[in-house]
């Protein structure tokens, strides 16, 4: 789940489409005026400030991994691999499969909120195969949103339309992660004291602050309607029922994502699935700074730090299978929906618009 920059660079490439794909309803199109544009400028001038923490964030991270699988050797590592049972991994592929359910309802309500009528079915297709292939090879400006537009284009979508659908789908994501993040700080502060060496007054502060930004922000949008402008476009928020129901899509996602390595954790493991959320979207969070595909690198390191108490050989043999079960399977998959579409398309092209005769 990553959509660090996905937001910014969907409204740059409706931009570029031109203004006449707007939507009054949705993404209306309007210039910046000069003060926009002088803040445009001044933060155009300290861009790279973010670029530079995510790399600087994605070199330690790969550091400190390279520093703790040192100590793994490769039969440790094959053993600790191939130890998942069938029913582990059938608990995993299940819960795969609800979090993936989960993301199409980002479009679903972004889609709803755009007043935009598109078939389940096209829905879903797009949803899973733009998620399950940015995922695996980030720049979700070139895949996520390169299939999206060559799905939804057909299904009289503009430019505008669908990087509209991208941010409310990313607040989507934002909001569930904030949910889950906050009430798992507050519930479980002592024992992720213990494992992340801070103190249960300081947890329980970033929980309420995180569940005090959801609920001000839920507030802000019932009061009245809304919009934020990015880069001189104008896009409507959703009002309170859509943005709880985001709320709710986003918490399911997260917690089944969560799910699928929670049950492919080796025996053992202390820790309830509550506390083991907290330090999820923790490593999420922190994969999505990176900027890195699927926060490779980062998010095992977060991990392997936070259940230090584990075998190393065996939480990192988990998350290995992990990769497999929630990015690179679903990526295979996605690949060969993408092509039966395709060639279904094609297909119903001949069938309704066949060649002239020789």
């Amino acid at each position: 789940m990553s959509f660090s920059g996905q937001q910014k660079k969907a409204l740059d490439a409706a931009e570029a489409a031109g203004p006449e794909d707007a939507s009054a309803d949705a993404a209306e199109a309007a210039r910046a005026d000069s003060t926009d544009s002088g803040k445009g400028g001044f933060r155009g001038r300290y861009a790279w400030i973010g670029t530079a923490a995510s790399i600087v964030l994605f070199a330690v991270s790969l550091g400190v991994l390279w520093k703790l699988v040192q100590t793994v050797t490769w039969a440790e590592l094959h053993a600790a691999f191939t130890a998942a049972t069938g029913k582990q991994l059938g608990i995993a592929l299940l819960f795969v499969a609800v979090s993936y359910a989960f993301l199409t309802g980002y479009d679903a309500l972004a889609l709803r909120q755009l007043r935009i009528k598109v078939p389940y079915r096209i829905t879903a297709l797009a949803s899973f195969t733009s998620y399950a292939v940015s995922f695996t090879l980030g720049f979700p400006l070139l895949t996520a949103g390169t299939i999206r537009y060559w799905i939804y284009s057909r299904h009289g979508l503009s430019a505008a339309k669908i990087a509209a659908l991208t941010v409310i789908a990313g607040f989507t994501f934002w909001l569930g992660m904030g949910v889950v993040l906050g009430l798992s700080l507050v519930v479980e502060a002592s024992q992720l004291a213990g494992l992340t060496f801070t103190s249960i007054r300081l947890n329980q502060g970033a929980g309420y602050a995180a569940l005090v930004l959801v609920l001000g922000y839920l507030g802000w949008v019932s009061l009245k309607r809304r919009s934020v402008k990015v880069r001189g476009w104008r896009l409507e928020l959703p009002g309170a029922s859509v943005s709880l129901g985001q709320m709710l899509v986003g918490i399911g996602d997260v917690c089944a994502a969560a799910a699928v390595l929670y049950v492919l954790l080796p025996a053992g493991l202390t820790i309830g699935f509550t506390t083991f959320l907290a330090i999820y979207v923790l490593a999420a969070m922190l994969g999505i700074a990176s900027n890195a595909p699927g926060g490779l690198g980062v998010f095992e390191a977060t991990i392997l730090l936070a259940l230090s108490s584990l075998p190393r050989d065996q939480v990192l043999g988990s998350l290995l299978m992990f990769r497999i079960c929630y990015y690179l399977g679903p990526f295979v998959l996605a690949l060969a929906m993408l092509g039966a579409y395709e060639i279904a398309k094609r297909a119903r092209d001949l069938r309704d618009h066949p060649p002239p005769a020789a």
